[in-house]
């Protein structure tokens, strides 16, 4: 199930929560910031031990890393660095998926049922709010019969509106698509199942849609 809340992700009730960090993941502003102080020097300790990957960098952009979460009520924080918007021609996109990719599978082999992400790459990264609550809601979707709960956390008004948006676009384009769906069944049927019926060429692909 998703969730869409508006509210502050470090009080959550949940296995994990994800943290929009830097490359450096030692702390920051915005929800980075607010992680850290509410997880305690542990947290910051923790994320000094996570190996670099070339000087300066602890988790590449795209990618997470995982670590204890320590005075939080969640057992795992797992930061990932979203993509700074720059016009969307550098990889944004491909890099934003790969944010909430690469989470919830590090969620999945901790064995985390339940996930907190807030809106990454939203704030002083300048991602587009409809272009991103598109591509979080299309990426928890996605996987979201291997969690009990996954929560959209909005920071603000604008955000929760957005969000609330890509999920309501989504579910009307999965309803619009199964109907497309049956309906091509049904004709195949009537048809006696020939395939050489020129209807089967406007069979809809099940990999079409919001995927794209």
């Amino acid at each position: 199930m998703i969730e869409i809340v508006r509210g502050d992700i470090t009080t959550l009730q949940v296995d994990a929560i994800v943290n929009a960090a830097n490359e450096r993941m030692l702390g920051g502003g915005g929800v980075d910031g607010a992680i850290h102080r509410a997880a305690g020097r542990e947290l910051y300790d923790a994320c000094l031990a996570v190996p670099e990957v070339r000087p300066g960098v602890r988790c590449p952009t795209g990618q997470s890393r995982i670590t204890p979460g320590f005075n939080l009520a969640a057992r795992y924080v797992i930061h990932t660095v979203g993509p700074i918007w720059g016009g969307g021609q550098d990889g944004e996109p491909g890099l934003l998926a790969s944010c909430y990719r690469t989470a919830l599978e590090l969620a999945r082999q901790h064995r985390a049922r339940s996930i907190a992400f807030p809106a990454i790459s939203c704030g002083v990264y300048g991602y587009p709010l409809e272009a991103a609550a598109a591509i979080a809601v299309r990426e928890t979707r996605a996987r979201q019969t291997e969690f009990d709960q996954i929560v959209l956390v909005a920071f603000d008004g604008e955000v929760h509106r957005a969000l609330n948006r890509s999920i309501r676009s989504d579910r009307s384009g999965r309803s619009d698509r199964s109907d497309r769906s049956a309906r091509s069944r049904s004709s195949e049927r009537s048809n006696g199942g020939n395939e050489e019926n020129e209807n089967d060429s406007n069979v809809p692909n099940g990999s079409n849609g919001s995927n794209d």
